[in-house]
């Protein structure tokens, strides 16, 4: 649902664009450049990854959104006007862990993405920037997971790999890279002419949904809902110059 609001108010954006193409009306166009810091709320589905850590009798990892962090930029291209072109990128992961039957148990979920970015803002809103566009890049989604008992020594750690000893220690990352193309619109409030507050969003849609483990080996058999595609929610603070 949230996927389909958000493509909707692009698309009615877009739409207004091309209806206001060609009238004078007097618009100004817009210019500046700014650097930034963009604290992230991602969405992804977990519904598969918790299949599992349920089975592992641990916390199950939360579905109501993982924190990352990450920053951007962008400068207007004069010869375009309105059209910005810039950068961003985010990171960050969340984990749960938990002793079970005296064995150490814990699995980290990690994401990041980012890319080029190309935006749009549109010009009868004053005062403010209001873009829509696109981030054109790739990112990688991996899930760490880990199971220990007791302290570790040299001889132990290769023990595990010698023939015909039992595997109490497991250390294994599942990984998914992936190229994407994800719908943004943001929302730029300047509070001086040198800075301004962001909020905005987007839909990272992955393209490659091949799985490896540990050493880029290929991994069969991953469910068909577990994906690097997710919504997200951005927030920052943008420091540069700013005319809107």
């Amino acid at each position: 649902m949230k996927k389909i609001l958000f493509l909707t108010l692009i698309m009615f954006s877009s739409t207004s664009i091309f209806a206001q193409e060609g009238e004078d009306v007097g618009w100004v166009a817009r210019f500046g450049a700014a650097l930034g810091v963009t604290p992230t709320y991602v969405f992804p589905n977990l519904d598969p990854v918790n299949a599992q850590i349920k089975a592992m009798n641990i916390d199950q990892l939360s579905t109501s959104g993982m924190f990352v962090i990450g920053g951007g930029g962008y400068a207007y291209i004069m010869m375009v006007d309105n059209l910005r072109i810039g950068g961003m990128g985010v990171t960050g992961s969340q984990m749960t862990s938990g002793i079970v039957g005296g064995l150490s148990k814990e699995v980290k979920y990690n994401c990041s993405f980012g890319g080029l970015t190309v935006e749009y803002t549109l010009p009868f809103i004053k005062n403010i920037a209001v873009s829509v566009g696109t981030v054109l890049g790739m990112g990688t989604t991996s899930i760490e997971i880990y199971q220990s008992a007791g302290s570790f020594n040299w001889t132990d750690t290769w023990k595990k790999v010698n023939a015909g000893t039992a595997l109490t220690n497991v250390s294994d990352k599942i990984a998914n890279s992936f190229y994407s193309i994800t719908p943004t619109l943001n929302v730029d409030i300047p509070i001086s002419r040198f800075i301004a507050v962001r909020v905005g969003g987007g839909y990272v849609a992955s393209f490659g949904n091949d799985w490896k483990i540990n050493n880029e080996k290929n991994l069969d058999g991953t469910p068909s809902d577990l994906s690097s595609n997710s919504f997200f929610i951005q927030t920052g603070i943008y420091f540069g110059l700013f005319a809107f």
